[in-house]
């Protein structure tokens, strides 16, 4: 089975692990509009795509040592390197040495870590996200965007590419089209997922494409950008951006997680996010709920079981 995974951030890098053990017919389509974090650093003083949602993809479909998924991850603490992250060095080294072409410098580096399937930035344009709030604020930024639905407590009502008309990378288009399956999320609805659709002819791809399409609902809502929204309103400004109702299924989580967590979630402005089973989108669109959620009881992070979630997902489009 084809797989094609549209996103960005750490949910898809979590579902890719899982993703592997049971296909190797996988591309991830990257977004590409982070501008915060060290990616931001590199991308505003090397003039270079984020490389950090790319280089997460890469080594969770690695089948290499664990010392050089190590390296990649390794965090500099001291000196004038502290914060940087190595493997996002690597990727600029490895483009400066390819005449800028980013593209070469992820194909190298998915050599060198005998990647599982193909990773691919959605465009190697360089991108920035506008937003425009519920307020009639607009925002340019995606660290931006997020922080100013933090302090406003505002929605999102629209959100764009500029410029408006970067080109896919090559191989994008084809990928979608020849899919059997079509994974959006999970991932920040608006930075993660949108931003890869906003692409030229990327959204007409993806409606067009006779894969089955399928939704990973996220676990929490993501403060600044999705508070007080519901799955079935995440399913809706999806359609609203491809241009159809697409959407087959979506997966959602039904484990029972403890109030402690949950609470720990709500200091930081964020919620579990709910759904109605009544809502008329179950009668065209496939509700599976499934646990597939697991904790980190040491840190108290809520994420998806990457393995129990790509078990769900090839139940369904098997």
């Amino acid at each position: 089975m084809k797989v094609v995974v549209i996103g960005g951030g750490t949910g898809l890098s979590t579902m890719l692990k899982g993703l592997k053990e049971f296909t190797s017919h996988i591309t991830a389509i990257v977004t590409v509009s982070d501008n915060g974090g060290n990616s931001g650093l590199l991308r505003s003083e090397l003039n270079i795509i984020p490389p950090g949602d790319i280089r997460n993809c890469l080594v969770s479909l690695a089948n290499t040592e664990p010392i050089m998924k190590d390296l990649l991850q390794y965090r500099f603490k001291d000196g004038s390197l502290k914060g940087q992250n190595f493997g996002n060095l690597l990727l600029a080294a490895l483009t400066d040495l390819n005449d800028g072409n980013f593209n070469n410098a992820i194909q190298i580096t998915s050599k060198v870590l005998a990647i599982t399937g193909k990773v691919l930035p959605v465009t190697l344009d360089k991108v920035n996200l506008h937003a425009t709030f519920s307020d009639n604020h607009e925002v340019i930024g995606e660290t931006e965007i997020v922080e100013y639905g933090k302090q406003t407590q505002s929605l999102i009502k629209k959100i764009v590419l500029k410029p408006e008309d970067v080109k896919p990378t090559p191989d994008v288009l084809n990928a979608i089209e020849n899919a059997d399956l079509i994974i959006l999320g999970p991932g920040s609805l608006y930075t993660s997922i949108i931003s890869n659709l906003l692409v030229k002819n990327l959204s007409n791809a993806v409606a067009t494409s006779l894969a089955k399409k399928v939704y990973i609902a996220n676990l929490m809502s993501q403060p600044g950008e999705t508070t007080g929204l519901t799955i079935e309103s995440h399913v809706k400004e999806l359609e609203k951006y491809i241009g159809a109702q697409v959407i087959d299924a979506v997966i959602i989580s039904s484990t029972k997680i403890k109030k402690k967590y949950i609470k720990k979630y709500a200091e930081e402005g964020a919620h579990l996010l709910r759904y109605n089973k009544r809502d008329k989108l179950w009668k065209r669109v496939t509700m599976i709920e499934a646990d597939i959620t697991r904790v980190n009881e040491t840190e108290g992070y809520i994420r998806h079981n990457s393995v129990e979630l790509a078990q769900c997902i090839f139940q369904y489009g098997g």
